[in-house]
């Protein structure tokens, strides 16, 4: 019997790696890109990331058209097969234009209320991390598992924050993590931290505000990976990520719990 899952994940690594060849040419041509400014200057978006987007799509559509489709840049598309894939073109692309290397292409397939299939591609280094609920996750064709040694002490661990974060917030957790006997890590790309996680890379990473389509797939992978999340947020309004090694769950945790609360968080 056909496995749809199976399919659409192989469709998504192949489009994941075709739209990461196409941001590359951009990237390597930034200087002719024509840059926009989005809801705040501090999120901006390019043509790279709408041609991108319109790339995997068309790809989408083609292959099963009656998916339904929620994208960063071109917003949701409805369908009636219980599957949806959610597509960040270019997570990163503050690093994007800035001329450095900490940017990817995100797929993440969800059937009903769970993530199921997740890619991640980073063209610059040729790397792809995957996952398969219940099946495992992958750097390339190698296994993928959170490193078991990790410790708050002894890990990088990552915090994100954007201009939907509130200051004093992240910089508690900051704080509470370096008086922890932790390291702050940071590169500008949520997505590609979540599955630097997951790959033994990084003990952790956390961040007040994600969208899905930033976080769904690090989220599937770490868990893949043996590691330990909160549930990823899937309302395209965002919410809170978290996800780390075994070992450093409960430390980063409490790390986040003592920082001055997040008037965002109170809100929602």
């Amino acid at each position: 019997m056909t496995d749809p899952i199976q399919l659409r994940f192989d469709l998504a690594r192949q489009l994941a790696t075709s739209g990461g060849a196409l941001a590359l040419s951009h990237f390597q041509n930034r200087d002719r890109l024509v840059i926009e400014a989005k809801a705040n200057p501090h999120d901006i978006v390019s043509r790279a990331d709408r041609e991108v987007e319109d790339l995997i799509r068309a790809g989408i559509a083609a292959s099963f058209p009656q998916d339904a489709i929620l994208g960063e840049e071109g917003g949701a598309q409805t369908g009636d097969s219980g599957f949806l894939w959610v597509i960040d073109p270019i997570d990163g692309t503050s690093p994007f234009l800035a001329g450095l290397p900490h940017w990817c292409v995100i797929i993440a397939l969800v059937q009903g209320s769970e993530t199921v299939a997740a890619v991640t591609a980073h063209p610059l280094s040729g790397e792809v991390f995957t996952a398969i609920k219940g099946r495992g996750a992958w750097l390339n064709d190698a296994p993928m598992r959170c490193d078991p040694a990790h410790r708050i002490t002894n890990s990088l661990v990552a915090i994100g924050a954007s201009h939907r974060t509130d200051a004093a917030h992240v910089g508690g957790v900051i704080t509470g993590l370096m008086q922890a006997g932790g390291i702050f890590y940071r590169n500008g790309s949520g997505g590609l931290m979540l599955a630097s996680v997951a790959a033994g890379r990084l003990g952790g990473y956390y961040e007040p505000h994600m969208n899905p389509w930033d976080c769904l797939a690090g989220g599937l992978m770490i868990v893949e990976a043996g590691g330990r999340i909160l549930p990823m947020p899937t309302d395209p309004a965002g919410g809170v990520a978290l996800g780390t090694a075994p070992g450093v769950w409960d430390d980063l945790s409490a790390v986040v719990a003592k920082a001055p609360p997040d008037p965002q968080a109170r809100r929602a």
